[in-house]
């Protein structure tokens, strides 16, 4: 197996020796010989966290394994550009829904991919399936900027939106927009349907949590418009410090939601990357060197730990887990060319033209930062 080489003047004290190669060979472990990656062996895989675990191979020079992922995402995309919400053993395994952030997460994985490999054949193969899923994605968006969560069994929109997956979306246009660049394919309206989202996500909390319960528990709502981008600079510092008492538990990591004694290394990682956007590296580090001690033998983490019961819950090693602790780590000790993926924002230098007739979006200025 292939490793990344840590570059010699950074220092290994953020994580194991040995942590990437035994990170990606725990993915490898559990990656199944059509190509997906589920959460674990004998669970299902859904489009979202089996990019994530992907983009956690390509950071360990897995790119074999990584392109056999996209493959198969390629081999059952569906004739509008989307995918069901899980698929097992071959077969669908939720055909409940086809959820538009798990749809629109295949662009950053590709574009992620792009950033190490250098690779421009791979963006060209996988072209159709970003454009058609983004496609997909864009056709779910309101006059209001923000983007229905999914669509149902008979491809009815489910008309209400998350924070969370919006803003997941919001990075994802970003990495599709700069995939076209890359091709030299025009795609304005992929930047005013972005540009309208950022407003959203910036100004219209109305949008969002319309016909259920507020998700303003969870802590993803709270960070998530800062590791994507949708916040930045002072805004992205005081949304953080806005709510880290009611997440951040200190010596443990980041909470789940705001009402339960259970911390969790994925939603660490990620906030790990938004406070390194935030220009917080100092609590990043503090965060991310915690995490390593849910790391198994085989190379698994743990997904979580309930701290009232001291007790790891559940007894699950999640690939998705292991993915967000290869991104941060690599965020953190920039290990590839991608490492700044969730920590900045990079548009084509010719976006802001295409944004006009949108509401101002101030991250449009920020241009290749």
């Amino acid at each position: 197996m292939s490793e990344t080489v840590l570059p010699p003047k950074k220092s290994t004290s953020l994580f194991p020796v040995g942590f990437v190669r035994d990170s990606a060979a725990y993915i490898l472990s559990q990656q199944l010989p059509d190509g997906s990656i589920p959460w674990f062996k004998g669970h299902y895989a859904d489009p979202w966290d089996h990019v994530e675990a992907a983009m956690g191979l390509a950071i360990a020079g897995e790119f074999g394994a990584a392109e056999k992922a996209y493959r198969w995402l390629a081999d059952i995309q569906l004739p509008d550009g989307s995918w069901w919400a899980a698929y097992k053993d071959g077969a669908i395994d939720n055909g409940e829904r086809r959820e538009t952030n798990f749809v629109a997460y295949v662009a950053t994985g590709v574009w992620h991919y792009f950033l190490i490999s250098g690779d421009k054949g791979f963006l060209q193969q996988y072209w159709s399936m970003v454009e058609r899923a983004i496609d997909f994605v864009l056709g779910l968006q309101t006059e209001y900027g923000e983007i229905h969560w999914a669509v149902d069994a008979g491809g009815q929109p489910k008309e209400d939106a998350l924070i969370t997956g919006c803003a997941s979306v919001f990075k994802s246009l970003e990495c599709a927009i700069n995939i076209a660049s890359v091709l030299g394919v025009a795609r304005p309206e992929w930047v005013r349907g972005r540009t309208a989202l950022g407003v959203a996500l910036q100004s219209k909390p109305e949008r969002f949590d319309r016909t259920w319960e507020s998700k303003a528990r969870f802590s993803m709502d709270w960070f998530y418009p800062v590791l994507t981008g949708a916040f930045t600079g002072e805004a992205a510092r005081a949304r953080l410090q806005q709510r880290w008492d009611e997440f951040v538990v200190a010596g443990l990591g980041c909470r789940c939601v705001n009402d339960e004694p259970w911390v969790t290394v994925a939603e660490s990682c990620e906030l790990t990357m938004a406070l390194l956007a935030s220009g917080q590296r100092a609590r990043a580090e503090i965060i991310y060197r915690g995490l390593h001690r849910w790391q198994d033998s085989d190379g698994g983490y743990w997904t979580g730990y309930v701290y009232r019961d001291q007790a790891v819950w559940p007894e699950e090693k999640t690939t998705w887990t292991v993915g967000a602790m290869l991104l941060a780590a690599d965020a953190l000790a920039d290990l590839t060319p991608a490492s700044g993926l969730f920590t900045s924002v990079c548009l084509p230098s010719d976006t802001a033209k295409d944004a006009q007739g949108v509401d101002s979006f101030d991250q449009l200025e920020l241009s290749g930062s």
